[in-house]
């Protein structure tokens, strides 16, 4: 009986050896040989980061060879059918141009191909110093703080949230020249895109005080 047992084990090693040999045959089988070139296909890409609304130039791109049975679907091959147009959407570094990301022909570059039907995109000026300096990028979403003295008396300043979750389309600095001193400042500029009636709010708040912008964490998209 104990040899019947040590037999049937023995054959029970024997298949399961032989499984895992004829396993690792047909994987070795499948692989290129080696030294052998894997096909690639010209794919190009951003020689550069590059934000929404630029328009892309010759120097903005380059193109790699990229391994064809792992090139993104619909990627350009030619740099000629991508100069001119503008982004409706960020590329980072290296990352393949693709058609979701480009406005059409006709468009032109800029932020207008960038706004959805029905929206508006607002520019404000906002205070560096009380803002989240750095912090706001194009694709970030911030609620509007306004900041308001209808009487001009100190007790009577008053702060409210007037938007929230407000995508930032852009953000900037311009040149300002200060009447006061007679200097040139820079100005930290933000686009937002909202709809006319926030747009009407966001204009009277620029207008009437200042706006400060409270920077979202990006997944909450859902509280107020």
């Amino acid at each position: 009986m104990a040899r019947i047992r040590i037999f049937i084990v023995f054959l029970l090693a024997i298949t399961a050896g032989s499984a895992l040999a004829f396993g690792t045959y047909n994987y070795m089988q499948q692989l290129p040989p080696q030294g052998a070139s894997i096909p690639t296909i010209a794919v190009v890409v951003a020689a550069t980061d590059l934000q929404i609304g630029a328009e892309i130039g010759s120097d903005d791109l380059r193109i790699v060879d990229w391994p064809a049975n792992a090139a993104p679907r619909g990627a350009f091959s030619a740099a000629d059918e991508i100069i001119g147009r503008g982004l409706i959407l960020p590329v980072i570094e290296n990352e393949p141009i693709l058609p979701m990301k480009l406005a059409s022909k006709e468009a032109g570059s800029g932020l207008p191909p960038v706004i959805p039907p029905g929206l508006r995109a607002v520019s404000v000026r906002v205070n560096e110093v009380i803002g989240v300096a750095g912090y706001v990028l194009p694709g970030t979403h911030v609620d509007v703080v306004a900041t308001v003295n209808p009487t001009d008396q100190r007790n009577d300043v008053m702060s409210k949230v007037i938007l929230t979750n407000v995508q930032v389309l852009a953000a900037g600095t311009k040149i300002e020249h200060n009447v006061e001193n007679n200097k040139a400042l820079p100005v930290t500029v933000v686009t937002l895109l909202v709809n006319p009636e926030e747009a009407e709010r966001l204009t009277l708040a620029s207008t009437e005080g200042k706006i400060q912008l409270a920077l979202r964490n990006p997944l909450d998209r859902e509280a107020p």
